[in-house]
């Protein structure tokens, strides 16, 4: 594991950039992008282009070290370059921004309130391509919809039983059972969620660390006791479908939380936009999202 890595998320200042957006999500980023459907006729293409919006995002001026800790990669942007290097090596040596790789396949369907991860049968293989490739650490999402606690007990177990594999392999997972923030009884998940967080970070190795990321919790602070556990390096948010404004608003009353954003950090910028109308919006969106992660 890379020390001045794990030193720069333990204790920097800034968020984390979720660059993520894979299979089904991907058109919706095209789109919000500005790019429709009918500008490409198979994945290849499709990929193509999402890893030139990426592309765009991370070699602007506007993205750097100042504000952001770490920016969360699908595999497919993983394998590819910036530049003349794996976009995993230039984040770090050229932006000094900490890599993460999304593992996941997806969701499963729904079952007691929860959506599980999809099985990841070349899980292994990803995970030794990503230390290869430089990765510091992983995310996977899951997410919660009704406060079922049977349900909330299996996505958290799920989540911890692939992070303590992740951990083994020198990588930091992130942690993600996102509570759908639609959800009608999203307090009482939230409350269910955070005791079986503990439950599992009790498991833990004494070496053995993780990160978190959580829905905007409903209870402003509602994660602080998470925070200080000595097996979390760092609890990041999630903007989970709110604007760009009211996720800034409601991250800004929990102290210590930072953001994850992903559609809240790409709102607005489209293809469209000249350099100089593209790097000003963005550097507007980094500026915002980070007077909130340091409150």
């Amino acid at each position: 594991m890379n020390k001045q890595q794990m030193d720069r998320i333990l204790t920097g200042k800034g968020f984390i950039a979720a660059l993520d957006q894979s299979g089904g999500s991907t058109p919706k980023a095209l789109l919000q992008y500005g790019i429709k459907e009918d500008s490409y006729s198979n994945d290849e293409e499709m990929f193509d282009l999402v890893h030139e919006m990426r592309k765009r995002i991370i070699t602007s001026p506007s993205f750097t070290s100042q504000y952001i800790l770490g920016a969360i990669l699908f595999e497919n942007t993983m394998d590819r370059t910036v530049g003349d290097q794996f976009t995993a090596d230039y984040l770090w040596e050229k932006k000094g921004v900490v890599p993460f790789l999304k593992v996941d396949k997806g969701l499963a369907g729904l079952e007691d309130g929860v959506q599980l991860m999809k099985p990841m049968p070349d899980l292994d293989d990803l995970l030794k391509r990503a230390v290869q490739k430089d990765i510091f650490g992983t995310k996977m999402r899951s997410v919660i919809k009704q406060a079922d606690p049977k349900g909330i007990k299996e996505i958290t177990a799920q989540q911890f039983e692939i992070g303590k594999r992740i951990i083994a392999v020198g990588l930091i997972p992130i942690i993600e059972p996102e509570v759908d923030i639609h959800s009608a009884d999203k307090a009482e998940s939230e409350k269910i969620l955070r005791d079986e967080i503990l439950k599992q970070l009790s498991t833990l190795g004494a070496d053995e660390k993780v990160m978190l990321k959580l829905s905007i919790p409903t209870v402003d602070n509602f994660y602080s006791g998470l925070m200080s556990d000595k097996h979390v390096v760092r609890v990041v948010a999630l903007s989970g479908g709110y604007t760009q404004s009211e996720a800034n608003e409601r991250l800004s009353r929990n102290h210590g939380l930072i953001a994850s954003f992903s559609r809240a950090l790409s709102q607005g910028l489209t293809a469209q936009q000249t350099d100089e109308e593209f790097n000003a919006m963005l550097l507007d969106s980094i500026k915002a999202i980070y007077a909130a992660s340091i409150t």
